[in-house]
């Protein structure tokens, strides 16, 4: 499992949306991108995205992972006062809407699916933009996560809502997030709960779970895993995975944990075709 939004990275046709335009916008704050924040992911945001990376000691693949998004940082975040409270339960896929402590509308959502968890905490709504379209719908509102593009926002698949699917975002009906969006300001507080994604360093010994299976699946699809997916860490888990490890350029010392999660992850989203928010 990892904790992430949907990666970056160039597509045919290029990926659009305002966390393109989000990422641009920071790379434009630290002089690293000279474009037009359009919100589309082209060569020249790609180019930029590798010099961030290449100053930042970071893996230069021109994609925007949790890794790029940390270190591109979120700016000043403030909490604009306590009318509104946002409470997002990702067991029950329910929005709470509560203004001055009282319960005043609860929507329908769609939330992370189990590989992509909604990040649990509370966060703050930093940007806002209306009607952006596509798989955004008509409006967006992005969280202070620091490793993401992780919004609120409408979407352009209704029946999505109500399930754990998403890339980590939470979904709304058309109708719901724009009334949501007309209603909060930015600075209002969002709390999000359920059960916790938790990460673990994978190597030989390690308890056998779902999140070895998971790895283990996904490099089954990248074509490094021909196993049976038994979720135990293994010779031949440990063989397929310094393989992946080997031709992204990592060192190939088997262990699954942070900077290889997220190449994993990152990889399969690319070969699925995943760019879903």
């Amino acid at each position: 499992m990892v904790i992430a939004s949907r990666f970056l990275r160039m597509t045919t046709p290029a990926m659009r949306g305002p966390d393109v335009m989000a990422a641009q916008r920071r790379l434009i704050v630290l002089g690293f991108y000279q474009g037009a924040s359009d919100g589309v992911y082209g060569p020249q945001t790609v180019q930029a995205v590798i010099a961030f990376q290449t100053a930042n000691h970071l893996l230069a693949d021109g994609i925007v992972g949790p890794h790029t998004w940390t270190a591109l940082g979120i700016g000043q975040v403030q909490w604009g006062g306590g009318q509104y409270h946002i409470v997002i339960d990702t067991n029950q896929n329910v929005l709470a809407l509560y203004t001055n402590n009282v319960l005043t509308g609860t929507y329908l959502v769609a939330t992370g699916k189990p590989t992509t968890p909604t990040p649990i905490g509370d966060w703050l709504i930093i940007e806002k933009q209306p009607n952006p379209g596509g798989p955004f719908g008509t409006a967006w509102m992005r969280l202070s996560v620091p490793n993401g593009g992780y919004a609120i926002h409408g979407n352009d698949d209704a029946s999505s809502i109500g399930q754990s699917i998403t890339h980590g975002c939470v979904r709304m009906a058309n109708t719901d997030a724009t009334t949501l969006y007309n209603t909060v300001p930015l600075g209002t507080l969002v709390t999000i709960m359920g059960q916790l994604a938790t990460t673990r360093l994978l190597d030989i010994g390690a308890t056998p779970g779902s999140d070895i299976a998971e790895v283990q699946q996904m490099l089954q699809a990248l074509g490094y895993y021909s196993s049976s997916i038994d979720g135990v860490y293994g010779p031949s888990t440990q063989a397929a995975v310094r393989a992946f490890q080997q031709a992204q350029q990592l060192s190939p010392d088997g262990v699954v944990g942070p900077q290889t999660i997220v190449a994993i992850q990152s990889r399969y989203d690319i070969a699925l075709g995943d760019v879903q928010p």
